[in-house]
């Protein structure tokens, strides 16, 4: 029996020290993909709780041939996306912070990095998804696959087409220098 299926059959007798061990075994990874789908802190921190009540509730259809941390990080996913399109039929409370004046960044890799930030942020959910989990949590392909519920070769085909628009939106803004595309044959 693997670690992650003794560990969720001792949550399933109800172990209290079992189940902090699984939250404190994901948690930040948990949390790192929300905050970097939802982009604030607060909603951040209000996902990553509602994980994993549903990974509770849930656990029981785990399958125990499967790595648990995929599974959990594509019940963080789906979270997000709901979190998103609920956030987007509500008006934000917040919208007069857009007229506060703008900071100019005092080198041009931090402008840099905002852009890059702005750029992940404009992509399609999809997109920004595949693109999170494999250049910020280093995920390999087939993970991500499993995590989205999506073949390896959908995964790849969004994380080009998500690199590119990053890519045209940087050079846009005069960032990253226009260069001449070969042709392929």
């Amino acid at each position: 029996m693997s670690a992650d299926a003794a560990l969720v059959k001792r949550c399933l007798t109800g172990c209290p020290a079992s189940a902090r061990e699984l939250v404190e075994r994901f948690q930040s990874d948990v949390l790192a993909v929300c905050r970097r789908l939802l982009a604030s802190e607060h909603d951040a921190e209000d996902v990553a709780q509602e994980v994993f009540i549903r990974v509770f509730r849930s656990m029981s259809r785990w399958d125990g041939e499967r790595p648990l941390r995929p599974w959990i990080l594509g019940i963080a996913v789906n979270r997000c996306r709901t979190w998103i399109g609920k956030r987007a039929r509500t008006p934000s409370l917040a919208d007069y912070l857009d007229d506060a004046p703008d900071r100019k960044p005092t080198d041009d890799s931090a402008e840099l990095a905002g852009e890059l930030r702005t750029a992940v942020d404009g992509l399609r959910h999809e997109y920004r998804e595949v693109f999170v989990l494999f250049h910020e949590h280093g995920q390999p392909y087939e993970e991500i696959a499993g995590v989205v519920g999506r073949p390896v070769g959908t995964v790849k085909t969004w994380l080009h087409r998500a690199r590119l628009e990053i890519l045209d939106r940087l050079r846009s803004r005069g960032l990253v220098p226009e260069e001449e595309v070969p042709k392929t044959p």
